[in-house]
């Protein structure tokens, strides 16, 4: 991480920051889940981040919301947060990291 500058390494920061949330069902982070669509940064508009679940009718939204929000406000205390839960395009298997399904058991 050290190569990298600016904008460029607080976005590896704030992904190495969403790997400390997990699904509280499965215990894998949800990055590796592919459940982290997008991250934009700048100084102007702070942190957005698009996110989804793997359903809708997930009973763990709540808790991934506000451990997503919780991580980066203790992460990044003085940038604004603007986090969108997102539903398209719907979340498959396929955006499993090959960590994650190494997690999961999964063969790929």
């Amino acid at each position: 991480m050290e190569n990298y500058i600016g904008e460029d390494k607080i976005t590896i920061q704030i992904y190495d920051t969403l790997k400390t949330v997990l699904d509280p069902e499965i215990g894998i982070n949800i990055v590796d889940l592919g459940l982290v669509y997008k991250i934009d940064y700048s100084e102007d508009k702070g942190i957005q981040i698009d996110v989804t679940l793997s359903t809708k009718g997930c009973p763990m939204a709540d808790i991934i919301m506000n451990d997503i929000q919780a991580a980066l406000q203790e992460k990044f205390p003085d940038k604004k947060l603007d986090i969108q839960l997102v539903w398209e395009p719907a979340w498959s298997s396929d955006l499993v990291t090959p960590a994650g399904k190494i997690a999961l058991g999964m063969t790929y």
